[in-house]
């Protein structure tokens, strides 16, 4: 796959022999992407920054200052969590950016956030929520129907929201929901977790590199998916440098989680858009008969996902293709007795909700 953001992030320098209407284009891939402070920090790292045009450069540089901004929040509400948690015995274990930024990954280097994710054992849930609660964070309004949904078919407790700072907080006592095509056992993950800051912790390196697999490829979120294959990128080129053990035990430790598909999603096509350097024995201890034989399929819908900006390159069947992984994303998380009717009620849910807001609307113009 070759496009501008793509080139831009792998190599800063490339940058320079734009002309504005590629650089508008840019801009637009990284916006879209949500990899505008990620390609800033880039940018400036490599002294590319200052030799752009202002018009250009401004809005890399104000994405750098939201990064900086949200980083310092994050150390801010991380001591109030850990505040929250320490008198109860229980560690602050972060997931995905906030464990980015706080570990000091390569990965955290621009990374955007819009809540705080933290995991916890599940026997431990209620009367960590009771406390958190207790220092000002509330969960949102929300029906019964999807309250239930949560505290039975999650992997997490609803939203909570600190009622004064309005910081976001997602409860996880799972990486995956129970009723997943793959059953977690996340007592594992709390076996060689890393200590990044006092107190504070994150997933082992290959449980991170697995987490952030099985988010992406189970979830179905691509409208950020290649900010999220960024990551695994830099992920994957960054902790063999630390860990000598790291290529050895990552494929033997998404198999001890059950989580071998994802890895093998995520090895495929973090080499496919990124160029990653990944062993060829590591991918290939990751392939199946069955993954070798359906890859053809995968690649048509996960090449098309992970297109910057469909406005810039309109690339055949791309709606198809987000649809299917839409509809696959539902299937790998909740069996058809369960799936079906959950997407009847939203589809109808949403329909009222549609039909009520045009009554609204009808009463305010009449």
């Amino acid at each position: 796959m070759s496009f501008l953001l793509k080139d831009a992030l792998l190599n800063p320098q490339s940058v320079r022999t734009l002309n504005n209407t590629e650089l508008n284009q840019l801009l637009s891939q990284a916006r879209n992407s949500r990899l505008l402070a990620a390609l800033g920090v880039r940018l400036t790292d490599s002294g590319v920054l200052a030799s752009l045009p202002y018009a250009a450069s401004r809005h890399w540089t104000s994405g750098v200052v939201i990064h900086e901004k949200q980083r310092r929040d994050l150390h801010f509400e991380c001591e109030k969590i850990l505040a929250v948690l320490a008198p109860l015995g229980e560690k602050l274990v972060l997931l995905k950016g906030a464990a980015y930024i706080l570990g000091n990954l390569p990965a955290g280097r621009g990374r955007l956030v819009t809540d705080i994710d933290i995991i916890t054992p599940e026997a431990s849930l209620a009367r960590v929520e009771a406390a958190l609660k207790q220092a000002g964070w509330r969960g949102s309004p929300m029906s019964a129907y999807d309250e239930h949904y949560y505290r039975k078919w999650g992997h997490e407790i609803p939203p909570l929201t600190h009622r004064t700072r309005g910081t976001t907080l997602d409860v996880h006592h799972n990486i995956l929901p129970p009723t997943s095509d793959a059953q977690v056992d996340a007592s594992i993950l709390w076996e060689n977790l890393l200590e990044v800051q006092a107190g504070v912790y994150t997933l082992s390196h290959q449980d991170i590199v697995i987490h952030s697999a099985t988010h992406l490829f189970h979830e179905g979120e691509f409208h950020h998916g290649l900010r999220d294959l960024w990551d695994i990128d830099r992920m994957l080129r960054d902790f063999p440098r630390h860990d000598s053990d790291f290529w050895h035990s990552l494929v033997s430790r998404a198999q001890s989680l059950g989580l071998t598909g994802s890895l093998y999603h995520a090895l495929n096509y973090s080499g496919q858009v990124f160029n990653t350097p990944i062993p060829e024995e590591v991918f290939k201890s990751a392939e199946t008969p069955l993954r070798r034989l359906r890859k053809p399929i995968m690649d048509f819908l996960f090449k098309r996902a992970f297109t910057p900006d469909p406005m810039q390159n309109r690339i055949p069947f791309r709606d198809v293709a987000l649809f299917a992984l839409y509809i696959r994303s539902h299937y790998l998380r909740m069996p058809l007795y369960l799936l079906l009717p959950h997407l009847i009620r939203k589809a109808w849910k949403k329909r009222m909700d549609t039909d009520h807001s045009g009554l609204s609307a009808g009463k305010k113009t009449g």
